[in-house]
């Protein structure tokens, strides 16, 4: 920025900050010019000076209408009505230059920058019609003259002038409310995108935590029961835990491994679960001591990235949830199958009712698995319902989209 131009916006700046300073200069200027202007006769070659001098009534009429534009900005239809009249008593008394107008000008310049354009058109038609006229009809020179031209052609201008201003000034504020708008905009995104990666990663840190701990809880206890009896089982209920937190840590580590930055480590590149791996999850039930039976008839489809890694968390869950309120004699069966354009899960499990239907309940300050679950399904675009079963037990069904919200392809 050139200092010529660093100079020019420190100045608008000061300006736009001392608004009176700025009228109370254009006041002075005006003066200066009208007091100018009284001295002045058109003369062959243009103006000459020194021919005529200006009366008292000239003078007070200038001084008066000068410093009514100290108020133009606080109330601009009333500096125009009062320099307005002013400059009508001065032209009705026959002075061909008519200084006074100079300060009406101004004024309409004001009323049009800062009202609408139809009152610009009423108050400029009013002013130039009623200076005009006035100068036309009582002044000394004939109505053609150039004096009188001038006066029509400078409220003219002035009326122009300021609705000029007036549009480009609400050009701008327009512009500068579009890109406000448009950085909010931003702003909200990038915040519910933010929100539904967290929510995201919540759900699969839950699901990831809440079945192999369950599982390790599960073969500890054993393990615990039959130590002093029979250490060969406690071993094997070992190896389990084992097994199972191992699996904790890698899918642990696979899941924050998201959250890294492109100049971080190089993250695992092992693929997201999905219903690939569903024999191996089951597995993993049934070493814990819940048998599970699984019935597929997907036909082989590969369902997108999303709707994949959805199903096997939602089977993950629900069998969780079996071994962890359903009962040392529950079991529990599952069932992938293909319906059209829908990928319908159903996890079935025997458990009874009044423990496993009430236990599975989310409470006000906890048991996210179900609402979990319930997110995964809303976000695909699918539907989910789970409640007891008639005769005992608990039905978990999910109804997935084959093609996810996300506009991922099959």
């Amino acid at each position: 920025m050139t200092p010529f131009v660093s100079g020019l916006a420190r100045t608008r700046c000061w300006v736009g900050a001392h608004p009176l300073a700025l009228d109370g200069a254009i006041a002075a200027l005006s003066l200066a010019a009208m007091v100018v202007g009284s001295f002045a006769v058109n003369g062959v070659h243009g103006p000459e000076f020194g021919a005529r001098t200006p009366a008292a009534r000239s003078v007070i009429l200038m001084v008066l209408v000068a410093a009514a534009l100290l108020y133009r900005r606080r109330n601009p239809m009333g500096v125009l009505a009062l320099t307005s009249v002013l400059a009508v008593v001065e032209l009705s008394y026959g002075d061909p230059s008519a200084p006074v107008a100079m300060s009406a000008v101004i004024a309409l310049y004001t009323v049009a920058s800062r009202t609408d354009r139809p009152t610009t058109w009423r108050t400029g038609l009013l002013t130039m019609a009623g200076l005009t006229g006035t100068a036309m009809f009582f002044g000394s020179t004939p109505w053609y003259t150039q004096e009188n031209i001038g006066i029509f052609a400078w409220t003219g201008m002035a009326a122009a002038a300021g609705d000029a201003v007036r549009s480009r000034r609400a050009f701008v504020d327009a512009i500068r409310e579009r890109a406000e708008r448009a950085e909010r905009t931003r702003e909200e995104e990038a915040r519910r995108r933010v929100a539904e990666e967290r929510l995201r990663i919540a759900r699969d840190l839950h699901d990831v935590v809440a079945h192999h701990i369950a599982l390790v809880n599960v073969q500890a206890g054993v393990a615990a029961h039959v130590m002093d009896k029979r250490p060969d089982q406690a071993k094997e209920a070992l190896a389990h835990v084992r097994e199972a937190s191992r699996s904790a840590l890698n899918e642990l580590r696979a899941t924050v491994g998201l959250l890294r930055q492109s100049g971080d480590p190089r993250a695992p590149t092992e693929p997201a679960p999905g219903l690939g791996v569903l024999d191996e999850l089951v597995t993993t039930f049934r070493k814990a001591g819940l048998p599970v039976e699984v019935a597929r008839a997907d036909d082989g489809v590969k369902p997108p990235a999303a709707v994949d890694l959805a199903a096997y968390r939602i089977i993950q869950e629900a069998l969780t949830n079996v071994r962890k309120h359903a009962g040392d004699q529950a079991r529990a069966e599952v069932s992938v199958v293909r319906v059209g354009l829908t990928l319908e899960v159903t996890v079935l499990d025997n458990g009874i009712p009044a423990q496993g239907a009430a236990a599975r309940t989310p409470a006000p300050d906890g048991g996210h698995g179900l609402v979990g679950m319930r997110e995964r399904v809303s976000a695909l675009g699918g539907r989910l319902s789970a409640g007891p079963r008639y005769g005992g037990g608990f039905r978990v069904q999910a109804i997935l989209p084959l093609k996810a919200r996300t506009g991922e392809d099959r």
